[in-house]
């Protein structure tokens, strides 16, 4: 592969989207950064393999993305010893269903600081490195739920309401400096071993094209990052043709 072009940092590299946008901005020339919480480092090791033997490359690290000091040592690392950030993705998703009644504090507090804190920890660091350069792109992984609150999704909803905020609020300030920000809606079930497990027609589905393929997703991601300054995209919908909405 050709001279790295800078680092993609994918926030929340699981096996299904962040596992995928990883790849593809390998694949179009930058250094995939991929994290997940410590204790999950070792699954990551597959991946950052998966695109080494791919002709890319990559490297793994084990972060809270809820803590402040880390997230700042993260961006700094990768700054220091990988390249300049370049496309910054945020990846965490926290979707979880409760009834209100059943809601606890812990667990919307929980939510909240996956879906929503650590997303403004990120996009504040991301800002920081990238607003001296002038350029890059940090983009928000959304849902469903960051322009509906559905039923049993109060802690969920409230999270992505206010990431979809975040990312309005990021891109009014920085677009003007040189920094695109994006918010991508996923508006639908995403092919993943998760989805095959819960749903009984997740197969038929997959058959039919009607799960978000994580693969086609990426496209979509890197299509943002490379998009011209004078026609950005900030809010992208991506759903499945036969996705009711």
């Amino acid at each position: 592969m050709a001279e790295t072009k800078g680092a993609a940092l994918i926030i929340g590299a699981g096996d299904a989207t962040g596992g995928a946008v990883a790849r593809a901005f390998a694949r179009d020339g930058l250094t995939a950064c991929v994290t997940r919480r410590p204790r999950n480092l070792s699954d990551l090791e597959s991946l950052v393999a998966s695109i080494e033997a791919d002709g890319g490359r990559a490297h793994a690290f084990g972060v809270d993305a809820r803590d402040e000091a880390e997230t700042v040592d993260l961006f700094n690392k990768v700054e220091s010893d990988v390249g300049p950030i370049e496309a910054c993705v945020f990846n965490i998703g926290a979707n979880v269903r409760f009834p209100i009644t059943e809601t606890t504090a812990r667990v919307y507090h929980k939510v909240w600081e996956m879906a929503a804190f650590s997303a403004f920890l990120a996009g504040r660091e991301a800002a920081r490195v990238m607003v001296p350069r002038g350029r890059g792109t940090i983009i928000f992984t959304g849902a469903t739920a960051a322009v509906r609150g559905g039923s049993g999704y109060a802690a969920f909803a409230g999270a992505k309401h206010a990431l979809r905020a975040l990312a309005q609020s990021m891109a009014r300030e920085l677009g003007p400096k040189g920094i695109h920000v994006a918010h991508v809606v996923i508006d639908g079930a995403i092919d993943s071993a998760f989805i095959r497990e819960v749903l009984p027609d997740a197969t038929e589905r997959r058959e039919r094209d009607g799960l978000l393929v994580p693969d086609e997703i990426a496209k979509n991601y890197v299509w943002l990052h490379n998009q011209h300054r004078s026609a950005w995209t900030h809010e992208m919908d991506l759903r499945p043709w036969c996705e009711t909405w």
